[in-house]
């Protein structure tokens, strides 16, 4: 019996899906649970990365589920409202993701530029406060984009608006580009104090001041490393999004689409760069794939 190839696409379609999909919910959720047990990582830093955390897996719990039933039958029609309530959350929760990104380039330019003001200024109020703005103007970005800025547009049955007119390329730069702008500089900043430290002893400073010092840069590192692959996964979608209204739009919806999928598997890992970089977080990991936080009470203990 032959397979046709609109069979086999949704088979691929749903095996991808699927799987990142999975990927996403169990990796974040980890990364969610580690933070809020274990009292050694309630840190206003990891604050950041719970923010973080909590809208990858809304992105894989939700967003991605529908898009692998749109992919595997692009007819479906689920009404104009409908339609644009799913790019809403599409786009609030990757605006969420780079804005949390750009709050942590500010917590590590203050940690490692200026870490005696560091705790006065960065302290769990401070991030709540930033946790709290990000996801509301991300909700009234992404929804207002897409129920003001697309007021006339229609989905016409496949629900993926990649047709934006020229004038909303705005919403791209202030909700990407400008962003990334941001985070480049402050890092720009970060490595070239962290470079003068490095190569400066200064008679003063403690073995613990040095052994803190070491900490915060293998934290910014690692950190950076996230900031790298966000941006390896999302730029060349938001490239071909701005690039296409200026074009006539002659980039196929096909190529869009799997560009998307790239930016979408940015939220896989996350985890993964924590788990390999932090010894806390491996730490945290195994003791719950383990199971072994749930024969006791572990809050407080130590993690490696």
């Amino acid at each position: 019996m032959t397979i046709t190839p609109s069979v086999t696409r949704m088979f691929l379609y749903m095996f991808i899906g699927s799987t990142m999909s999975i990927s996403i919910i169990c990796g974040n959720l980890l990364v969610i649970t580690s933070i809020v047990y274990f009292k050694q990582l309630h840190t206003p830093t990891n604050y950041l990365i719970l923010s973080l955390a909590v809208a990858d897996l809304l992105l894989g719990a939700l967003v991605l589920q529908f898009n692998m039933a749109l992919s595997v039958n692009s007819c479906i029609y689920f009404g104009d409202v409908f339609c644009k309530m799913r790019r809403s959350f599409d786009i609030s929760l990757m605006m969420t993701s780079i804005l949390n990104l750009c709050c942590i380039s500010i917590d590590r330019y203050y940690a490692v530029c200026q870490p005696l003001t560091y705790k006065t200024k960065i302290n769990g109020q401070v991030v709540g406060i930033m946790i709290l703005v990000i996801w509301v103007f991300a909700a009234v970005c992404g929804f207002g984009i897409m129920f003001v800025g697309l007021k006339d547009a229609v989905c016409e049955g496949r629900c993926f608006i990649f047709h934006i007119p020229s004038s909303n390329i705005v919403a791209s730069v202030m909700s990407f580009y400008l962003p990334v702008i941001i985070m480049l500089c402050f890092y720009l900043k970060i490595l070239t104090v962290a470079l003068k430290q490095a190569q400066s002893i200064q008679s003063t400073q403690t073995a613990q001041n040095e052994r803190v010092s070491k900490m915060e840069r293998k934290a910014t590192k690692t950190l950076v490393i996230v900031m790298g692959v966000f941006l390896l996964c999302w730029t060349p979608f938001f490239l071909s999004l701005t690039l296409n209204p200026l074009t006539g739009y002659s980039i196929p919806l096909p190529v869009v689409e799997m560009l998307l999928w790239l930016g979408w598997s940015n939220s896989i890992f996350n985890p993964f760069v924590y788990g390999f970089f932090y010894s806390w977080f491996r730490a945290a990991f195994k003791m719950i794939i383990s199971g072994k936080v749930f024969s006791g009470n572990y809050t407080n203990c130590k993690l490696s």
